[in-house]
């Protein structure tokens, strides 16, 4: 299936590794050009190294998103080398794991920053250029956490969640332009960052992490844990040309883990 996307500019964040880089090449793999932005250098250097290898042109942008003060300057350096951004991808990092209760103010502050204030900035400065274009995807990949909260990791549950309402408002208020916002929701995908939870989890309850590890798959529909790849794939479709009727939607890659209906 061609995804209609050949020249188009995407902005990947967080794409130094994990489900970023997998995005990231994924899009460049459909013919978009991918300014990949993160805080280091050398996992944006791997991805950048990805993208040109198939063929696609790459621009890295070494930034913290809790660096606000930046957001326009990434975008214009981004549309300098590679042109108005088409396709958007907010993906951040997550916070330290922690109970919802008891946290103090500066916490609560520093995460709505990098998580959700910057997904917010960033999308208000592309947004204009997108829709005088009446073209653009904005997807902004968020938790399972934010559907059903995950113990111990309340800060990511009540933060993320906000940006389900967030992007179905946007959704609402671009899609007569034909820009369409949605958001995308990963499961236990083996990245880094799930390792890390399973090691913090097998510390607080005693077990190995392996042990951890086959429990929760255990829990999903299709016993195992997701790879990067196969969110990545979900995520360029949403993207893409073939997507234009997809707006204000959660779509879950979770191998079955979220047990709600809705």
């Amino acid at each position: 299936m061609d995804l209609g996307i050949t020249g188009r500019t995407a902005l990947v964040l967080g794409a130094s590794g994990g489900l970023g880089s997998a995005i990231a090449t994924r899009l460049a793999r459909e013919g978009a050009n991918v300014a990949v932005a993160g805080r280091s250098e050398d996992g944006l250097a791997a991805t950048a190294a990805l993208v040109e290898g198939v063929g696609a042109k790459a621009f890295p942008v070494v930034w913290d998103l809790a660096d606000l003060d930046r957001v326009d300057a990434t975008v214009t350096a981004v549309e300098q080398a590679l042109g108005s951004v088409d396709i958007l991808v907010n993906n951040t990092g997550g916070p330290a794991p922690t109970p919802v209760a008891g946290q103090d103010a500066a916490a609560w502050r520093s995460g709505f920053e990098q998580m959700i204030l910057s997904v917010i900035s960033l999308t208000d400065r592309v947004l204009p250029a997108m829709r005088e274009r009446h073209w653009g995807r904005v997807l902004t990949s968020t938790s399972s956490g934010a559907l059903t909260p995950i113990p111990n990791l309340g800060l990511s549950n009540t933060l993320r969640a906000s940006l389900h309402s967030w992007s179905k408002t946007l959704a609402d208020e671009v899609g007569r332009d034909r820009v369409t916002s949605n958001v995308i929701v990963p499961g236990r995908i083996a990245t880094d960052r799930t390792r890390f939870l399973d090691e913090k989890r097998a510390g607080r309850e005693n077990r190995s992490v392996a042990d951890v590890a086959r429990d929760s798959a255990a829990t999903m529909a299709l016993g195992r844990y997701g790879n990067p790849d196969e969110y990545a794939d979900v995520a360029a479709f949403l993207c893409s040309e073939r997507a234009s009727y997809i707006t204000g939607s959660v779509i879950r890659v979770d191998g079955g883990l979220i047990r709600s209906v809705i």
